[in-house]
């Protein structure tokens, strides 16, 4: 666009500058709505007087304009009139009454006639958000609390320096609860009180097992006759559909708080605390002490356990959950053994050398090996402080994560082969994967800390009164 001809153009818009026209140019004002007539002058300025006798000539024009309309006014009534055989003087009687209250009295029907039209048309009521959410045969928001309220439970776990606050839920009728992992690790005691009771009893819990790298523990209270959750499948879970999620924000004083959504996504791969993790997205409200707690879908069956959110300046709303399809096989190898069956180790641990390094101290990528099991896998193979593992079946690595995500892959028992350099030479070995039965190990750990250090007045541990919320 030409600046200088929009500038130009929008000057004469603003200033409404007329042009030197001949008689005939008409000019409406957009803003006004005003019609300006320039003066007929004979196109001779005269020193801007007018001439005698124009507005005299004007005047008799309007007058004759008026008796002409007269004219036919009276010409059309009295022609109707003659044609439909009634009087003139019945007509000028009804010519005579006011036309405003005709047009009342029209507008007066109308109206009427809508208010009928308006309350003969049904009403139609708008759904909610949830009602939207929710898919065929679903439970009311109020009927899935109520189905699920009395197996929540708030865990409170008494750490070395301070108290973590998290949420559970029963999954059967003598007293087997899970939570999170992160929420009890560390914990030196931990004990449950029920969200929905008559009481304000608290449970004293025993771990039964939990693992770190999914994030899933299961805690054992001495009751019976609990009220056990309904699990769905969070393989049928559709995006959009209703998420509900109930637990204990900000610890005991908001226990039972009730948030809904939807399902936001799925399949969310997050890495949380070097957890790499698949994950459920919901924008149902999820705080800090809501960590263990059930993400319900619309018939009132657990899909996931709540496991973390996203905060910052940037975003919120943001929340995630551990689907249950994947979470009850942990859940049943942690009840039935302590640990995940099956899980393979190979003894070793280490830090990745980044692209700078390996180009500064001319060796490949991969990940430098700081530590060796004591009589573990590795060290059976060969395996020795100062390798650098860059390769296992016949895959190259350069990090842990790389390491750990083939490895996944094979069970205890199998044998791979890693490649690893030393001495400016590539090296294969054979590794014979044991079963990772580490938890157990930490779960004694945390137990035997709790038999020393535990003292009802605190006194042993310097107990933090202020809150340590789990996430």
């Amino acid at each position: 666009m030409d600046l200088n001809n929009f500038n130009e153009n929008n000057n004469m818009q603003n200033g409404f500058q007329q042009p030197n026209v001949s008689e005939q140019y008409q000019y409406t004002g957009f803003q006004n709505g005003y019609t300006y007539y320039p003066e007929n002058n004979g196109g001779n300025n005269n020193g801007g007087k007018k001439k005698k006798g124009g507005a005299m000539k004007k005047a008799a024009a309007a007058v004759g304009a008026i008796a002409l309309a007269a004219v036919i006014s009276v010409g059309s009534i009295f022609g109707y009139k003659l044609i439909t055989g009634g009087s003139l003087s019945d007509s000028l009687v009804e010519n005579s009454s006011s036309a405003i209250d005709d047009t009342s009295a029209v507008d007066a029907d109308a109206a009427q006639d809508n208010v009928s039209k308006e309350e003969e048309r049904p009403r139609r009521e708008v759904p909610s958000l949830e009602q939207l959410a929710a898919l065929e045969d679903a439970l009311p928001v109020p009927e899935i609390v109520e189905k699920v309220s009395p197996s929540v439970v708030g865990v409170t776990s008494l750490l070395s320096g301070g108290t973590s606050y998290g949420t559970g839920f029963v999954i059967s009728e003598d007293g087997y609860i899970v939570t999170n992992y992160h929420v009890i690790d560390g914990a030196q005691k931990i004990t449950v009180a029920f969200s929905v009771s008559d009481d304000d009893k608290e449970y004293d819990a025993e771990l039964i097992g939990g693992d770190e790298q999914t994030d899933i523990a299961v805690l054992k209270i001495e009751k019976d006759g609990l009220s056990a959750v309904e699990f769905g499948k969070s393989s049928d879970l559709i995006v959009g559909e209703l998420a509900i999620a109930i637990g204990n924000p900000m610890g005991s004083e908001l226990s039972g708080t009730v948030t809904a959504g939807i399902i936001s996504a799925l399949n969310r791969s997050l890495t949380i605390e070097e957890r790499k993790m698949n994950l459920i997205q919901t924008d149902a409200s999820i705080n800090n002490g809501n960590s263990g707690g059930p993400l319900i879908n619309s018939y009132g069956q657990i899909i996931g356990i709540t496991s973390a959110k996203i905060a910052s300046y940037y975003a919120d709303g943001l929340g995630f959950a551990i689907p249950i399809d994947e979470a009850l096989p942990i859940i049943s190898d942690l009840i039935e053994y302590g640990y995940v069956k099956g899980r393979p180790i190979i003894g070793i641990s280490g830090e990745d050398i980044s692209e700078i390094y390996a180009q500064y101290y001319k060796v490949p990528q991969g990940f430098y090996v700081a530590e060796v099991t004591k009589d573990g896998p590795a060290e059976k193979a060969g395996v020795k402080v100062g390798d650098i593992v860059i390769g296992i079946e016949t895959q190259l690595v350069q990090s842990i994560d790389e390491f750990n995500e083939i490895k996944a892959k094979y069970k205890a028992g199998d044998t791979i082969t890693i490649s690893v350099y030393r001495d400016k030479e590539i090296i294969d070995l054979e590794v014979t994967l044991a079963e990772d039965t580490s938890a157990i190990d930490k779960d004694k750990d945390n137990t035997q800390n709790n038999n020393n250090n535990y003292n009802d007045d605190f006194g042993n541990f310097g107990y933090n009164p202020f809150f340590n919320f789990g996430y």
